[in-house]
């Protein structure tokens, strides 16, 4: 019964998790595309009421004009919306999941074994230091360099080093598909923080200077959307990470810590061209295709280096007849543990021969091809194992 609620947790948490993303990373990539795509205004009167750019657009049968101000308007209007609960509801559903699907059962799907024999508890605390120490250290440096002579360029080094470090680190001491979304996590934290910390109180501030007749110190625009530029390339990295789960030839690599540098930093690259892409339309940098070309090659060249050879389980010798009753010698002694009578993990129980030869399909999935399982593995399947399996499963399952 815990196996199947959590299953529905997991579900439920997801789907509103994606939810609150699409609606965030919308907001976030709609901004970045206005900012970038403003024009000076024509209109004598928006000069004059310190407008800095317009735009004009048509959508949904509509004209819209929106306009942006340099530092503040004239006058605040009677309703003012904000951004913010997309990006606070994104981070909120996302650990509730994270915590559901890794923290909830840490021996199983956090921790690998033949990598670090943590307890449970350690495995959880040193998890939930990622998200911290990064944010820590990744806010230090913005507000170290951010504002120096070619302060973008220094930040945006430094904390590749960091994502770098984080994910040689996560992957060495966690559990693969666990490894790559807790780096997708931490970045998604610092993401959200941003928002906590200093873009929202900016906003505010600029809002009560001008309640208060003061004069709005411009460093809380300019500081607010050097976070939020910083929030538009991490969301690709971001959104590989989350995805990475599906697909075990990323993480399963014995360099994993590196497939995930190069996707990630693919996307940042790819992110980079569409940001730049409309300001070059206008005229205002250099044309951004090489930011493109980069991330392709870098996406290409990891999916040269991970192409699949001849797997071992495939060219592992079997010294036994691969029949039904040896394939449930495999599964008796290495799968029973999550699916047997006791534990039915997914609602899939192998516990009989009927039920092995009704899995086939799923077994060789995932123990042959994918090698998902067993977890981690945990119970220790050997090639010549996943290769009976194999063979059982290519001459058509046969039962005695």
């Amino acid at each position: 019964m815990e196996s199947y609620l959590l299953d529905w947790a997991n579900l439920l948490l997801r789907w509103a998790h994606v939810v609150t993303a699409i609606a965030w990373v919308g907001s976030s990539f709609y901004f970045v595309f206005l900012d970038s795509s403003l024009t000076p205004p024509a209109d004598e009167d928006l000069k004059k009421q310190g407008v800095s750019g317009e735009l004009w657009a048509v959508h949904g049968g509509g004209f819209y004009h929106p306009v942006k101000f340099n530092v503040a308007p004239p006058r605040l209007p009677g309703h003012l919306h904000w951004f913010f609960w997309e990006s606070y509801t994104t981070w909120l559903t996302g650990f509730a999941l994270f915590t559901v699907s890794y923290l909830w059962s840490a021996s199983t799907y956090l921790i690998d074994k033949s990598l670090m024999a943590w307890s449970p508890g350690a495995a959880i605390g040193v998890a939930l230091s990622f998200l911290v120490v990064f944010w820590i250290l990744y806010d230090a440096i913005c507000r170290v360099f951010g504002q120096r002579k070619n302060g973008d360029a220094i930040v945006g080094a430094l904390v590749l080093v960091l994502v770098c470090i984080a994910s040689w680190l996560a992957c060495h001491w966690f559990a693969g598909r666990a490894a790559f979304l807790l780096v997708g996590a931490m970045i998604a934290t610092a993401m959200s923080a941003n928002v906590f910390f200093w873009i929202i109180p900016g906003q505010k501030k600029v809002i009560a200077s001008i309640k208060a007749g003061q004069p709005v110190d411009p460093i809380h625009g300019k500081r607010g959307k050097q976070r939020s530029v910083h929030n538009t390339y991490f969301t690709l990295p971001v959104l590989f990470s989350m995805l990475s789960n599906h697909y075990s030839f990323t993480w399963s690599h014995p360099r994993n810590w590196l497939v995930l540098i190069l996707m990630m930093f693919a996307g940042a690259a790819i992110r980079q061209f569409f940001v730049m892409r409309h300001g070059w339309k206008l005229g205002r940098n250099r044309h951004p295709l090489p930011y493109a070309v980069v991330g392709v090659i870098a996406i290409a060249g990891v999916v040269v280096w991970l192409r699949p050879a001849e797997t071992a389980a495939a060219s592992a010798p079997v010294a036994q007849t691969a029949d039904l009753a040896a394939v449930r010698k495999v599964v008796d002694q290495r799968c029973l543990v999550c699916h047997g009578a006791q534990v039915q993990m997914k609602n899939v129980r192998l516990d009989s021969a009927d039920a092995v030869k009704q899995h086939a399909q799923s077994i060789y999935q995932q123990a042959v091809v994918t090698r998902l399982m067993p977890m981690n593995n945990a119970t220790g399947i050997t090639e010549a194992e996943r290769a009976l399996i194999a063979q059982w499963f290519q001459a058509g399952a046969p039962t005695p």
